[in-house]
């Protein structure tokens, strides 16, 4: 097949890349002008100029193509203004997938996150629960989800997949935490009892092909790893594989939110990147818990790299590139 990838420069889009051309498929990766190439770039990708916030600039890029990946997408961070993410997601998904319609393609998959559905508390969640997103980022993906929708009701042929909080050798987004781990500063928030669900890269990549290939058109699904755990138990692992302690000490969240907002405010008029941000804070003290009974069901999805072969495999890929000490 012929596959037009938007945001095969990054971590996830990278993945993918490499997994469509190993599988021997035709990757047309769009790549923002001026943007150098991936280091190192997946191998037998046609790398093609274009901005998905400029529509202009897709023009044609789609004809011609059986299928689209649209992984185009930015992580919260600090500093990023609410409308950036809009103008990225949803607008950016608007203007893919009216390109992809004009082209003929046959098949499409927008990569989308569970953080649609805000923060867990209980039991895992799974598709059918409402969007109740809770920060500027997972407002912009429900607003993009439903924007795709949309077209579904148009024809398109399209499936939208919910990767959760991917890992694994190529990322840098949780190399910070790998690092404060490394060097004994990272603590606990409320003794790490809120819940995360981490999903090793090759899981991820290959639920995303599996409901490209063969999700229900209109459908949505949730990848994820095996199982969620405690944030204490994962950063535990996270130690254990390190070989340094197991983090132990704790701040109360209002703690942790105070100085947090200090330090985002000295960031503001210093420039510099805070050490501790209220998004870092709301990660590492709400629960994320997702059901993937639907990507089993439906899919085949069955996630097989364990926690500490992926952890095993993170580690050794930092220390080989120089991102974490041996």
């Amino acid at each position: 097949m012929k596959v037009f990838l938007t945001g095969g420069t990054g971590f996830v889009g990278g993945a993918l890349a490499c997994a469509l051309t190993r599988a021997g498929h035709q990757v047309i990766g769009l790549i923002r002008p001026n943007r150098g190439r991936p280091a190192p770039p997946p191998a037998g990708v046609t790398w093609v100029e274009g901005d998905v916030t400029r529509p202009e600039s897709l023009r044609g890029c789609l004809n011609g193509c059986d299928w689209l990946v649209h992984a185009a997408g930015r992580l919260g961070a600090f500093g990023i203004p609410d409308a950036e993410y809009y103008r990225l997601h949803v607008l950016g998904t608007r203007h893919v997938l009216e390109e992809a319609a004009a082209g003929g393609v046959r098949r499409i998959l927008v990569v989308s996150s569970p953080g649609v559905l805000g923060p867990t508390g209980g039991p895992p969640q799974d598709e059918t629960a409402p969007y109740a997103p809770s920060n500027p980022y997972e407002r912009s993906k429900a607003i993009a989800e439903k924007e795709a929708l949309t077209f579904v009701e148009r024809g398109l042929p399209l499936v939208i997949v919910r990767p959760e909080f991917l890992y694994g050798p190529g990322d840098h987004h949780v190399l910070g935490l790998f690092r404060a781990i490394q060097s004994g500063r990272f603590f606990l928030i409320d003794r790490g009892r809120s819940f995360c669900h981490p999903t090793f890269i090759e899981d991820g990549v290959r639920g995303m092909l599996l409901a490209l290939e063969t999700g229900a058109i209109g459908e949505i699904y949730q990848v994820a790893g095996e199982t969620s755990l405690p944030m204490a138990a994962f950063t535990a692992a996270i130690a254990r594989t390190l070989g340094r302690p197991v983090p132990r000490f704790s701040l109360p969240r209002g703690a942790a939110v105070t100085a947090a907002n200090l330090f985002e405010q000295i960031g503001r008029l210093t420039g510099l990147t805070p050490p501790l941000t209220r998004s870092a804070v709301d990660f590492f003290s709400t629960s994320y818990r997702f059901s993937i009974e639907k990507a089993r069901r439906e899919l085949g999805y069955q996630p097989q790299v364990s926690l500490e072969e992926g952890l095993a495999r993170t580690v050794a890929w930092y220390r080989e590139n120089g991102l974490l000490p041996a």
